[in-house]
């Protein structure tokens, strides 16, 4: 996975933004337009809110691409409560919580607890999405198969482990709720395959079509 951080900041915070991970979800411009506005050069101004004020609305940026530093208090980004995946209507899956991403040999590519997951396939930053859902006219719903998502028998506090396969899908493992537009939060602790190809008809879930178009990932 590529990365391209620039930083920003004055004496209270230090602002990194990882271009390679940003898919223009807005959430920051929304949230402190004076701080984060596209239209400028640079286009991120610390000076212009309080380092809390800025901290708050990067912890709201869904794909992790912006990150902070303190540099006169102790606050970190702590996970949230429990771990979440939000399905993207036509986009990519977006995840939230104790996040460890792990390529198909075990090595850790990413921890975090923000990240978007492609799942159209044609991300040329895999496992990350890059927006190219919207050139290739990727079509996905946010519905789910339920039963694939029993109800979990552990307590919830553990990491979310995200295992990469070569070539294949994306396995969970840890406790996580299912979120989406059309159906009420669910939570399991199944280790479920989220399709990365953009092939499958069981999506989000894996049904092996990847091995059918030769995916690479």
């Amino acid at each position: 996975m590529k990365k391209k951080i620039l930083k920003y900041g004055n004496d209270e915070i230090t602002v990194k933004y990882d271009l390679k991970r940003c898919i223009h979800a807005a959430k920051c411009v929304d949230g402190l337009p004076d701080v984060f506005n596209p239209d400028r050069k640079p286009w991120i101004d610390p000076d212009k809110a309080s380092a809390d004020e800025i901290a708050d609305v990067i912890e709201t940026c869904p794909t992790g691409a912006l990150q902070y530093e303190m540099k006169k208090t102790d606050r970190v980004e702590q996970p949230p409560s429990k771990n979440r995946i939000n399905l993207e209507k036509d986009g990519p899956v977006y995840i939230f919580g104790d996040i460890e991403v792990q390529d198909h040999q075990g090595n850790t590519v990413l921890e975090d607890t923000r990240f978007a997951l492609c799942r159209c396939g044609a991300s040329s930053n895999k496992p990350a999405c890059d927006n190219s859902h919207l050139e290739t006219d990727f079509e996905a719903h946010t519905d789910a198969d339920r039963s694939k998502l029993p109800e979990p028998q552990s307590n919830g506090d553990d990491k979310l482990l995200i295992k990469l396969m070569k070539d294949g899908p994306a396995i969970l493992e840890g406790t996580y709720t299912v979120e989406s537009e059309t159906f009420d939060p669910q939570t399991s602790d199944k280790g479920v395959a989220l399709c990365r190809c953009g092939a499958s008809s069981t999506k989000p879930f894996c049904d092996g079509s990847h091995k059918d178009i030769g995916f690479k990932g």
